[in-house]
C-alpha cells in the first residue's frame, strides 16, 4: 500500500504547481457530457479550446479529466471555471487530506478512492476531485478508470432520474461510487482476514503474524480515508442549514445525508474487523505459547525419568574404596533392574495423570 508521504506534501507550495502522484506517464484526457431530461451529447478527447464553446449553461455539463500530469493545462480549466489557485494546487497535490471547502460560488471536495490490487495483500489509491458550480460539474482523476462506467451508461440510456437532475445529484452520484469502492475493499480485506484466521488455527509461522499485522495496518489506512469524508460530507448539512451555499438542491440533501450514514456503516465495520484481527493475533500468541508449554512439558517429563537415574549412577561412580555392592556377584544386573523398573512405574504413572 502507498503510503501518504505528508511531508513531501507540505514541501509543494501554492503558487507552485506541482502533481505529486505516481503516474507521471498518463496523459491529460478530457470528456464532457452535455444533457437534459431530453437530449445528451458526449465529447471524447476534447482540446482545452473547444470547452467553452461545447458547454451548455441551460444543461448539465460533467467535464471529466483524466490525468494530472500536465499542471499548466490543469490550471487553465480550473481557473476558467473560478478555481483559485490553492484549489488548482490541492487537485495537483494526492497527498492532501480528503476535504470539503466552499469557496465563493465553487463548492471543491477531493476524496481518496480505494480499491484492493489483484493478488496483492496492498490496497491502490487514487485522489478523485471535484468543483461543483452553478449546473457545472468538474472531475479531476489521477488516471482513466472504471470507477464511473455505470453513470456515464445511466445517462447514455437516460437511465432513472439522472438526466432530471442538476448537477448536484450527479456529484452525488459519483461519491456514491467513490464509496462502494470502500465497500468492495473491505469485502476483499475480510476475505483475506478469514483466510488468516483459518491459517493462524493451523500453523504457529511468523508469517501468520506478519500478515495479520499487514491487514491490521489497511484496516487503518481505510479508517483514516473514511474519517475525514464522513466529516465532510456532514459539513453539507451546515450548508443546508446556513442556506449559503445554492447549487445543492434542498431535495438532495437527504442523498448527501445517505452517504454520511454509509461513512459510519464504513467505520462501524472496520472496527469490528480490527477486532477480529485482535482476536486472530491473541489466538496466534496463544497457540505460539501452547506450543511452547508442551515441549517444555516434554522436556520436562524426559528430565524426570533421567532424575533418579542420574542419582543412582552418581552414587555408585563414587570413588570410595568399600562399596558392599561391588562384591556381589550379580550386582551390576541387579542395579539395571532397577533403574529400568523406576523408569517403568515412572512411565506408567505419567500416564495415568496423563501428563503425555
Amino acid at each position: 500500500m502507498r503510503k501518504i508521504k505528508y511531508k513531501k506534501g507540505r514541501k509543494v507550495q501554492s503558487s507552485t504547481l506541482e502533481y505529486t502522484g505516481v503516474h507521471k506517464d498518463t496523459k491529460t484526457e478530457i470528456q464532457l457530457f452535455v444533457y437534459d431530461a431530453h437530449d445528451v451529447k458526449e465529447f471524447q478527447q476534447l482540446v482545452p479550446n473547444n470547452i467553452s464553446k461545447s458547454i451548455d449553461e441551460s444543461k448539465v455539463n460533467w467535464l471529466n479529466i483524466h490525468g494530472l500530469n500536465e499542471p499548466e493545462l490543469i490550471a487553465e480549466i480550473g481557473k476558467n471555471f473560478g478555481a483559485d489557485s490553492f484549489i488548482i494546487s490541492d487537485i495537483l497535490n494526492t497527498t492532501k487530506r480528503t476535504k470539503l471547502e466552499e469557496y465563493h460560488d465553487i463548492l471543491f471536495f477531493n476524496v481518496k478512492s480505494l480499491l484492493p490490487i489483484e493478488n496483492s495483500n496492498t490496497i491502490s489509491y487514487e485522489q478523485i476531485s471535484f468543483i461543483l458550480k452553478d449546473n457545472m460539474l468538474l472531475s479531476f482523476q489521477e488516471k482513466r478508470s472504471d470507477f464511473f462506467t455505470y453513470i456515464r451508461e445511466r445517462i447514455r440510456i437516460n437511465s432513472g432520474v439522472i438526466r432530471t437532475k442538476k448537477a448536484d445529484f450527479l456529484l452525488y452520484l459519483l461519491l456514491d461510487a467513490i464509496i462502494e469502492n470502500f465497500y468492495i475493499t473491505i469485502e476483499s480485506e475480510e476475505d483475506k482476514v478469514d483466510q488468516i484466521i483459518n491459517l493462524s488455527k493451523t500453523s504457529t509461522k511468523p508469517e501468520v503474524l506478519e500478515l495479520i499485522e499487514k491487514h491490521r495496518d489497511n484496516f487503518n489506512f481505510l479508517k483514516r480515508s473514511i474519517i475525514p469524508l464522513r466529516d465532510s460530507l456532514y459539513s453539507i448539512k451546515s450548508m443546508k442549514d446556513d442556506d449559503v451555499f445554492n447549487d445543492i438542491q434542498a431535495e438532495n440533501y437527504s442523498f448527501f445525508s445517505r452517504l454520511h450514514q454509509k461513512c459510519l456503516e464504513l467505520l462501524e465495520q472496520i472496527e469490528s474487523d480490527l477486532i477480529t484481527l485482535e482476536s486472530a493475533s491473541n489466538y496466534f500468541f496463544s497457540a505460539q505459547n501452547h506450543k511452547m508449554n508442551e515441549v517444555m512439558k516434554t522436556l520436562t517429563v524426559v528430565s524426570m525419568f533421567f532424575l533418579p537415574l542420574t542419582f543412582i549412577v552418581g552414587v555408585y561412580g563414587q570413588n570410595f574404596k568399600y562399596f558392599p555392592e561391588l562384591e556381589w556377584k550379580y550386582g551390576y544386573f541387579i542395579i539395571w533392574g532397577i533403574m529400568l523398573t523406576i523408569v517403568a512405574v515412572m512411565f506408567v504413572y505419567f500416564k495415568v495423570k496423563k501428563w503425555f
